[in-house]
């Protein structure tokens, strides 16, 4: 939304008209996702590992079947080749929103080293194939917006959270590092630590967790949908939404 300068007010993004790519489409957060995101025009590309939900999103959304990509991120070729399909129909992501992950919270006594290697490779490297594959055409046009999710684990580790934690706090030393590579660039990067969100995240942990207290889906996917606004004479960072009744930072 753009405001009259006279009025002092900070001249934001547009998302209409923009090329967004939102990975981990068909989770809880991705789903609610899209729809914001289609509702505000962007031109949407959209990858998961459920298909059926995938010709879901692309019905609803009339989101064209070249757009869409079952897609295992943590298989570098694969990833390669989205890319490679996305950039034959777009001169770039102009938004690239990587929402996808997985969550193995285990004691070390417990933790496995597939455990903790399924969880490195879907929460970090999956992070670094599609920026690899992403990034080179956005260092061309020097503009581009890259939002991760690493969640408060990301910042704050916690017991049982050894695999988690690790593949967290990488992704976010490795985009702050990319990110001063960028500085002579309007590639902006930001990272979006939320807390406990109530989605399908933690229908497979066993732990006793007050999901009613947990952030709505819509609420963290509403967060992204703004920070794909941000003002065009800054950067947001970083931002932190949590439970109120769970404050870890």
């Amino acid at each position: 939304m753009l405001y009259h300068p006279k009025l002092n007010i900070l001249f934001m993004e547009q998302i209409k008209g923009k090329h967004v790519l939102v990975a981990g489409a068909t989770g809880g957060i991705g789903m609610q996702l899209v729809k914001l995101l289609a509702g505000s025009g962007a031109n949407l590309f959209v990858t998961g590992r459920n298909r059926e939900k995938l010709t879901a999103l692309e019905n609803d959304f009339n989101i064209k079947p070249s757009q869409v990509f079952a897609v295992d991120l943590t298989n570098a070729n694969e990833v390669e080749q989205m890319a490679a399909s996305i950039h034959a129909s777009v001169p770039q992501i102009d938004i690239l929103i990587n929402v996808s992950g997985i969550g193995i919270i285990k004691s070390m006594d417990s933790l496995s080293i597939d455990d903790f290697t399924r969880t490195v490779q879907t929460n970090l490297f999956a992070s670094f194939y599609l920026v690899k594959a992403l990034l080179p055409r956005m260092k061309e046009s020097k503009k581009g917006l890259i939002v991760n999710v690493p969640g408060v684990l990301g910042k704050v580790p916690m017991a049982g959270a050894a695999a988690y934690s690790a593949s967290k706090y990488g992704l976010v030393g490795m985009m702050q590092s990319i990110r001063e590579e960028l500085k002579r660039t309007d590639i902006r990067i930001t990272n979006l630590f939320l807390g406990g969100v109530d989605s399908p995240f933690w229908d497979n942990i066993d732990l006793r967790v007050q999901r009613e207290k947990m952030i709505q889906e819509l609420e963290a996917a509403r967060a992204i949908w703004f920070l794909c606004q941000q003002p065009l004479s800054g950067v947001v960072s970083e931002m932190v939404l949590q439970p109120f009744n769970h404050q870890a930072i």
